[in-house]
C-alpha cells in the first residue's frame, strides 16, 4: 500500500484514469531490466525510476567519457571515469530513492542474461551493436518478457516492441535476420548523433514500458522510425517469419 508521500509523489499518473491506483502499485511490485546506460538508456532509466518502477537493474560495462555527455544525461561532468551503470544508478537514486536500482558493471551473457530477463516483466535493449540485440531478443523470447528495442544514429531513430506473449508479434529477428544483417551497427563514435534524437527514442522505450508494467493502453506494434532532420514518423508493418531460428518454436 503505497503512503501519503507515495500517493502525492505518482498523484499525476494515479489521477489517469487508465493508470489509477492499481496501474501505479503495479508499477511499484515490477522490475524492469535495461541493458545499456548510454544515450537511450539514460532517459529511460530516469523516466523510469521517476515514474514509480519498484525495481530497475540496469548493466553497462562501459565507462563514462566527456564525448558522452553530450547526449547520455544520466551522467555528469564527476561521472567521467566512472562506470555508466552505477553513474545512471546514482542519478536514478537521487531522483527518486524509494526506487530500488541494481547496478550491474558488465553485460550479462548466456545464462546469466536468461536468468535476469526472466526475473523481469519488461526489457528495454538500449545497446548499439547487434551482437548485444540478438542476444538479448533470444533470451527475450526463451522468457517470455516483452522486449523494447530502440536505436538511434545519426539523425534516424528506430522503435519496436516485441512481445513474445503475443503469437502474432514477430522477435528482432524477423526483423533482421542474422544472416542478412552485415556488418556490427554503426555506433555514434563513428558516425555522429543528434544529442536529442537520442533522448526522444529512450523517452517512447520509457512510454512502451510505462504501459506494459501499469497496463495502461495498447502496447505499440510493428516498427516506427523517426526523421530527425525532417520530423516525421514512419509506421511498418512487421510479420512474423515462421521460418525465424528464434521465433519459430511458438508456432
Amino acid at each position: 500500500m503505497m503512503d501519503d508521500q507515495a500517493l502525492l509523489r505518482y498523484s499525476r499518473q494515479i489521477m489517469l484514469p487508465e493508470v489509477d491506483i492499481d496501474g501505479q502499485e503495479r508499477m511499484l511490485s515490477a522490475h524492469a531490466v535495461i541493458i545499456g546506460a548510454g544515450g537511450l538508456g539514460s532517459p529511460a532509466a530516469l523516466y523510469l525510476a521517476a515514474a514509480g518502477v519498484g525495481r530497475i537493474t540496469i548493466a553497462d560495462a562501459d565507462h563514462v567519457e566527456l564525448s558522452n555527455l553530450q547526449r547520455q544525461i544520466a551522467h555528469q561532468q564527476a561521472s567521467i571515469g566512472l562506470n555508466k551503470a552505477h553513474s545512471a544508478q546514482a542519478s536514478m537514486q537521487a531522483l527518486n530513492p524509494h526506487c530500488e536500482v541494481v547496478a550491474l558493471d558488465q553485460y550479462a551473457e548466456g545464462e546469466a542474461l536468461g536468468q535476469l530477463i526472466a526475473s523481469a516483466q519488461v526489457v528495454l535493449d538500449c545497446t548499439d551493436r547487434f551482437s548485444s540485440r540478438y542476444a538479448v531478443n533470444e533470451a527475450s523470447q526463451k522468457a517470455g518478457v516483452p522486449l523494447i528495442s530502440g536505436a538511434a544514429i545519426r539523425f534516424s531513430g528506430q522503435l519496436a516492441v516485441f512481445d513474445p506473449r503475443d503469437e502474432s508479434c514477430p522477435c528482432y529477428a524477423c526483423l533482421y535476420p542474422p544472416d542478412e544483417r552485415g556488418e556490427e551497427a554503426l555506433s555514434c563514435s563513428e558516425s555522429g548523433v543528434m544529442a536529442p534524437l537520442v533522448g526522444l527514442i529512450g523517452c517512447f522505450q520509457a512510454v512502451e514500458a510505462f504501459k506494459l508494467l501499469s497496463g495502461a493502453g495498447t502496447p505499440h506494434q510493428g516498427l516506427s522510425t523517426f526523421d530527425g532532420l525532417s520530423g516525421q514518423w514512419r509506421h511498418f508493418q512487421v510479420p512474423r517469419d515462421p521460418a525465424c531460428a528464434v521465433c519459430a518454436h511458438r508456432r
